[in-house]
């Protein structure tokens, strides 16, 4: 019998409109670097060639979407669009009140605000960096309680988002419950280098808050990814859709903060999704505060209805198994070169494991952003740091926190790059891995109060 060639894989879709990218050199690149201060943040995108340092509203949207804009009812107060918005949270996540906010931290912020009390904990698979800093702002305590095997590079672990039921239930008997005003609960894990909870675990997670009061909210940025995941290595649900698999992940939630800007395919926008009427209550109340009327939570109509045809489209089979079949491509590339990064590859990006990457360097000495400083000064390719830079201070004692992890993040808008960009990427890291015993370190030169990462500068030992 004949074997069966297996056929190339290509992108679901067709480029209409294009973007010329500037091409520098590598002199050119190193005065930009030192002008930004070895900080990726601070470099000018004009003087970017393959822009990774984000998933967050730098997708493409599709023609469907920019005929939406064109759609935008404008005014200030009950907006058609808010209403499509609306209806289309419920269908495919399935709560029931709805508070858009102009992107995930403004839902962030509202929710900490709305149930966190001073001395409060909150529970959570791993921190993510505003997350946490609205929970502190607000006067409580992150504390984390993911498996010990998010905290490992190599483990093959499928869910290594899961919280450890333990940890949870150990805080709760610490604190008591009646100081846990909510598990934050992310799908998928950002931190962890974009890895999925499974449906199982989230259950028993609701179960155990069920039993003590305690809400669970989720933070959805990335729960379609989550979903494919789910659909993938989770028994029982391989003939369900995505569709199916995100609702009823939702189902184990009592609202959720959404970033837009990552699933949902849109340039700017999030939401708060509620299924308490008091908490909508409140949220709507507060939200004039701070974004802006309760129909359209600082957002143009246009963006309510990118985001509304966004969720439609982020659910198709043929989109989101292209968008994480992408991130898979490059791991398999990197894997095969013996490139050192988190396994198994999430959803959004590839998280080089600047640890074993750069070993003569110490953890002061700032493995991961040094990592992604020398990645572009190489090749022009923009990433960012994800260690002990994002994991900022302790504030009670002042001094690092010293993350497990030490990562450097790739990170694939959504339609945006094509095979070709995923080669030479994988070209880039391969080459700074034959140059790495040549790399020094970093020595923080300025330190901003909040989210140094964003816009810490540097230089070189």
């Amino acid at each position: 019998m004949n074997s069966i060639k297996r056929r190339s894989w290509a992108e679901p879709f067709k480029i209409k409109v294009v973007e010329p990218l500037k091409m520098t050199t590598r002199e050119e690149r190193a005065n930009a670097l030192k002008e930004a201060g070895y900080n990726t943040f601070l470099l000018r995108s004009e003087d970017v060639y393959i822009d990774l340092l984000t998933d967050s509203g730098t997708n493409a949207m599709s023609d469907y979407q920019w005929a939406g804009m064109l759609l935008g009812d404008e005014a200030y107060a009950g907006s058609r669009n808010y209403y499509n918005l609306e209806a289309k949270v419920q269908e495919y996540y399935g709560y029931k009140y709805l508070v858009p906010t102009h992107q995930g931290r403004g839902a962030e912020h509202m929710i900490s605000q709305i149930l966190i009390k001073k001395g409060d904990f909150i529970p959570g698979n791993m921190y993510f960096t505003t997350t946490r800093l609205h929970q502190e702002l607000a006067g409580g305590t992150f504390v984390d309680v993911i498996i010990d095997e998010a905290h490992d590079p190599e483990n093959l672990h499928p869910f290594k988002g899961n919280i450890d039921l333990q940890k949870l239930e150990d805080l709760v008997k610490r604190v008591g419950a009646e100081r846990i005003p909510y598990i934050s609960v992310a799908a998928t894990v950002n931190m962890a280098g974009g890895q999925p909870i499974s449906m199982e675990n989230l259950r028993q997670v609701r179960a155990l808050c069920q039993k003590h009061s305690i809400r669970v909210i989720l933070d959805a940025t990335r729960a379609i990814e989550n979903a494919y995941f789910i659909k993938l290595r989770e028994k029982g649900y391989e003939s369900k859709s995505v569709k199916e698999i995100l609702k009823g992940l939702c189902s184990y939630s009592d609202g959720c903060t959404m970033s837009g800007k990552k699933d949902l395919l849109v340039n700017i926008g999030g939401f708060l999704a509620l299924n308490e009427w008091d908490i909508f209550e409140e949220a709507r109340n507060l939200v004039v505060v701070y974004e802006g009327l309760h129909t359209y939570g600082g957002l143009a109509g246009r963006d309510m209805e990118a985001m509304a045809r966004g969720i439609e489209e982020a659910v198709h089979e043929d989109h989101i198994r292209a968008r994480i079949g992408q991130v898979e491509y490059v791991g398999e590339k990197l894997k095969s070169a013996g490139i050192p990064f988190v396994q198994p590859v999430g959803g959004h990006a590839i998280f080089l494991d600047a640890k074993k990457f750069l070993p003569h360097l110490r953890q002061v000495e700032f493995p991961a952003q040094t990592l992604a400083a020398e990645l572009y000064e190489e090749s022009g390719i923009r990433s960012m740091e994800r260690g002990i830079v994002s994991a900022g201070r302790n504030k009670e004692t002042g001094d690092h926190y010293y993350p497990k992890l030490e990562l450097v993040r790739l990170t694939f808008p959504r339609r945006v790059y094509t095979q070709a960009h995923c080669d030479v990427t994988v070209e880039a890291v391969e080459e700074a891995y034959q140059q790495r015993e040549n790399i020094k370190g970093l020595n923080m030169v300025y330190e901003p109060k909040y989210l140094r990462f964003f816009q810490a500068r540097f230089e070189k030992l």
